[in-house]
């Protein structure tokens, strides 16, 4: 398939979420033109102030209701490719149907909708997660040859009993596997290929046996970095970064040696937006996958008084699972951002805006 270069127009659904922003914001970077999908006018304005200094490279359209049929038959219309990033993030859904259905619908609402009405898109990238990745298993390691087969049985299974985080995950395999089932089927009458990108992300991971459901916090996949969206306070955080905020921030009591020792994997946003935007332009991303996932870090730049310090060395010992993201790294050629640096960048972010 060929490559979608700048100038080409890109279309960029959920474009006011966290991760949507920078993607937005790199593609306009690199001399591409972008239209973004919002759910109001309010969110649009915002984001159009926020590209400002990019002047009509920068439109969007509203999209409310993303599970409705035909939702981006004219969003898609005269656009080059398309970054899917729309769907539903929350850990807190009462049924599984709230956050399923609008996320498998959107997903491959939107590659029918480019079947029929978008002959100009040559390549679709999906934002997936870690999420869709890790499932129980013999091992801690993990590639892109592994799918999350727990949470969609345990939704299943549970129906509305399943925990939020495991209906989130469910949601995010559904998802994936719906885009490429789709793929799959119409292979001989699209022009257009699929990439995924499979980030960390700040999740519940399940924990299944044959006959029963252990649900545990097992693991933690985090999303970190400045926030362009429009945020006003700590409440309209992403999950991820009100986690960060939540571990950076005094609490009485404090967080327990227990609490605080829990595995995770981790990546910067702005790296995230990266991966998103240099697969658009790498053939040998076509039809594949990619995982982008990479001490007391913050007390070494500094005093910072209102960060509890923790216990520093404690979580040095927890058995962790480990997201190999070699094949991204090599194919995109992206040398994702440290730990340290992250961190550092968030924190700086979040007391700017006064949380």
């Amino acid at each position: 398939m060929p490559n979608v270069s700048p100038p080409a127009k890109v279309l960029v659904t959920g474009a006011s979420g966290f991760i949507a922003a920078w993607i937005c914001q790199t593609l306009l970077d690199k001399g591409y033109s972008v239209v973004g999908t919002v759910r109001s006018e309010s969110k649009g304005d915002y984001l159009k102030d926020l590209f400002k200094d990019f002047g009509d490279k920068f439109s969007y359209v509203i999209v409310k209701d993303i599970d409705t049929a035909g939702a981006f038959d004219q969003a898609v219309v005269g656009v080059d490719a398309v970054q899917h990033t729309a769907s539903p993030s929350t850990w807190f859904a009462k049924d599984p149907k709230d956050i399923i259905d609008p996320a498998v619908h959107g997903t491959v609402g939107i590659l029918e909708s480019i079947k029929k009405y978008a002959p100009t898109v040559k390549r679709v990238v999906l934002t997936s997660s870690i999420a869709s990745v890790y499932h129980a298993k013999e091992g801690l390691t993990y590639d892109e040859t592994d799918w999350n087969v727990d949470a969609p049985k345990a939704v299943e299974e549970l129906g509305r009993d399943s925990p939020g985080p495991v209906m989130y995950s469910a949601s995010k395999v559904l998802a994936e596997r719906g885009a490429w089932d789709f793929m799959e089927k119409n292979k001989g009458s699209i022009n257009f290929d699929l990439v995924s990108i499979n980030p960390s992300f700040v999740s519940r991971a399940l924990v299944s046996s044959v006959h029963t459901y252990d649900l545990s916090l097992i693991n933690q996949f985090k999303v970190w970095g400045p926030p362009i969206q429009q945020v006003t306070t700590v409440k309209e955080l992403n999950e991820t970064l009100r986690f960060f905020h939540e571990h950076t921030s005094i609490q009485n009591p404090p967080k327990t040696k227990e609490e605080l020792a829990i595995p995770g994997s981790s990546i910067d946003v702005r790296d995230v937006a990266l991966a998103h935007v240099v697969a658009l332009t790498n053939s040998e991303a076509a039809g594949e996958r990619f995982i982008v996932s990479s001490l007391d870090i913050i007390h070494a730049h500094g005093d910072h008084p209102e960060v509890p310090k923790g216990f520093p060395g404690t979580g040095k010992d927890v058995p962790r699972v480990e997201y190999i993201s070699t094949k991204a790294q090599k194919t995109l050629g992206i040398k994702f951002r440290t730990l340290e640096e992250v961190t550092i960048d968030t924190l700086a972010a979040l007391r700017a805006k006064g949380f």
